[in-house]
């Protein structure tokens, strides 16, 4: 059970968080580029974009890193290149195929840190690195990683969380931050076989209908990740910070704002609920109902008392533009 919390001023520490406010730069890229989301096979704003491809889809996805990250823990950035990536794939129901990078460096001996990361990664969860492009006559360092997955016909996206829903955490427990930043890591160090059978354990939600929406835990923390999810959607929804799962010796604010290795947002029809539980606590991953969503489109945060407090309303101010309002709207 959570220590008592200041309810308001933990809705406030979230919604003013760095990689809540990073998620906000979304919405003047997508507005710039006109992203056309309606007519894509998963709207804008997914974990990856959606092709439809014969009896399924391809999924592609990128992240680039900031390049204080990469200066301060270059192993780990690399490391990242491959294992954020592919919980972008696993997010949307999909298995990974092969990655490709973009890497900056001043000279070889900065780049390599950054390539042992991405090899060691990529060997871990059995997935290539088949190509990209490097500068090592850069000024700065500098990491973009892009990866290519399938998915079958059924896909877990952003956009099909719907009111009555269960919200659903799953994150694996068993890791460390690396002090002093907010990643909690418990993929360096793990089994490649282990990893590799966590992370299908989303695939499998899709391919046996037991979820239609999800999303993976980002910089934007727990609540934050919520946030975006139920943007997608066009719902609200309450989360009970009391049910979130949590190391015993994190205090909550800090958690909030964590970014797990392995953690993932899933929403579920109550009747699937335990089900669905049941597949991640088999691996030994944490995994408890947190909330229920409604058609509010306002999203709040209950305390064990009972005492809520408003994080987001989607009607008043979007976070990242890309709700499901925008997607219908456009032309």
């Amino acid at each position: 059970m959570t220590a008592a919390v200041d309810t308001r001023a933990l809705a406030r520490q979230i919604r003013e968080a760095r990689g809540v406010g990073h998620k906000r730069d979304i919405d003047a890229v997508v507005r710039r580029l006109g992203l056309g989301s309606r007519h894509a096979a998963v709207p804008v704003g997914d974990d990856c974009a959606a092709i439809p491809d014969g009896d399924g889809h391809l999924l592609l996805a990128i992240e680039g890193f900031l390049d204080s990250f990469v200066a301060d823990d270059p192993y780990f950035a690399g490391y990242c290149g491959i294992m954020v990536n592919l919980s972008d794939v696993a997010a949307m129901g999909g298995r990974p195929l092969a990655v490709v990078d973009a890497l900056w460096s001043p000279d070889g001996a900065a780049a390599d840190p950054v390539l042992a990361g991405l090899s060691d990664a990529a060997a871990l969860y059995g997935v290539p690195v088949v190509g990209g492009h490097t500068n090592t006559r850069a000024a700065a360092g500098n990491l973009a990683v892009a990866v290519l997955g399938r998915a079958g016909p059924r896909l877990l996206t952003s956009f099909d969380a719907a009111p009555g829903d269960d919200l659903v955490a799953a994150i694996d427990l068993r890791g460390r931050f690396r002090d002093p930043h907010p990643y909690w890591d418990a993929s360096t160090g793990a089994p490649g076989a282990r990893l590799r059978g966590d992370l299908a354990l989303l695939p499998g939600l899709a391919e046996d209908g037991l979820a239609h929406a999800a999303k993976d835990i980002s910089m934007a923390g727990i609540v934050g990740t919520a946030l975006m999810l139920l943007e997608c959607s066009g719902v609200g929804g309450v989360i009970d910070l009391d049910a979130i799962p949590r190391p015993d010796h994190v205090p909550l604010p800090r958690w909030v704002n964590a970014f797990p290795s392995f953690g993932y947002l899933v929403s579920v029809r109550p009747d699937r609920t335990a089900a669905v539980v049941a597949r991640f606590a088999a691996r030994g991953i944490a995994a408890a109902q947190i909330g229920r969503l409604d058609g509010s489109r306002v999203a709040r945060v209950r305390d064990r008392t009972g005492d809520e407090a408003v994080v987001w309303d989607f009607a008043a101010d979007a976070l990242t533009g890309c709700g499901r309002e925008r997607a219908e709207a456009v032309p």
